[in-house]
């Protein structure tokens, strides 16, 4: 009896905490960038736990910015952004915006990393390679910089404003001025992938950081669209379904509880 008893418990316990995780699913189906979360059942005596968390990683809609700045990644990785404390966080919500020094960043003020480019629109690595012999050309291994729109990138000089930019699909970012009669590659913008990027650690609805499951950071791939933002990837229809079978499973564990109770309650009669 006892046995059964804390197995009800127990389901109870997981039931809850299932029904918990699709609710925050479900109230940010509609917070862009947003990552929907499953969990895994696993077993021990006398019961399971509801754990190994992890994020979805698949494609979420676009929908239009609130900014031109604003990009949408369709592909495999994540934007890489810098805290003023150099921390790295990782995110899909590409609502950026130019500050007013003319530096690329998140609502939050953390600062887009991208990569310098020279002349020719080439990734500028200063990075040698020991296993090679020559610079790397692995961006997973070239330092990444703030974005600044403001300034000449081959000597960090400032030069004026640019009067207007522009984001191609691979995601290099040109200055352009003069009326549109300069154009001039200046960043190209870091996409960042993991071997188990559902393992990352989330900080909130929107970041996350790496650690020893998610492994070191390689290079991501895909487009890079102006303009846009990407829409939380949570499937609504199969959250309510899983939500119906939390809510049954909580149920029979609930009545395995009541009907537990009224027999110790009966035993005990008995033994008065």
């Amino acid at each position: 009896m006892n046995d059964c008893f804390i197995t009800a418990i127990n389901t109870q316990r997981i039931s809850k905490d299932w029904i918990d995780q699709i609710a925050i699913n479900m109230g940010n189906v509609y917070t862009p960038g947003y990552r929907g979360i499953n969990g895994n059942f696993k077993n021990f005596l006398d019961g399971s736990t509801y754990d190994d968390l992890r994020a979805k990683t698949s494609q979420g809609k676009s929908m239009p910015g609130t900014a031109e700045e604003n990009i949408f990644l369709e592909g495999k990785g994540m934007f890489v952004t810098k805290k003023p404390d150099g921390k790295v966080l990782y995110t899909r919500l590409g609502e950026f915006t130019f500050d007013g020094e003319g530096v690329y960043k998140s609502k939050e003020g953390y600062s887009v990393q991208g990569y310098i480019l020279n002349d020719k629109g080439e990734v500028q690595s200063g990075v040698l390679d020991p296993n090679i012999g020559k610079e790397s050309d692995d961006l997973a291994k070239i330092p990444t910089t703030d974005i600044k729109l403001w300034i000449d990138p081959s000597n960090g000089k400032y030069l004026g404003k640019y009067e207007e930019f522009e984001i191609k699909g691979d995601g290099i970012l040109y200055g352009k001025g003069d009326k549109g009669k300069i154009k001039v590659p200046l960043y190209k913008i870091a996409v960042m992938n993991f071997h188990n990027q559902g393992a990352l650690t989330r900080l909130n609805e929107v970041y996350y950081t790496d650690n020893e499951l998610s492994g070191p950071p390689i290079v991501g791939r895909g487009e890079v669209r102006g303009g846009l933002i990407e829409m939380s990837n949570v499937n609504l229809k199969e959250d309510i379904v899983l939500f119906q079978q939390a809510k049954v499973q909580m149920d029979m564990a609930n009545k395995l509880i009541s009907t537990n109770k009224q027999l110790l309650e009966e035993a005990l009669k008995l033994l008065q």
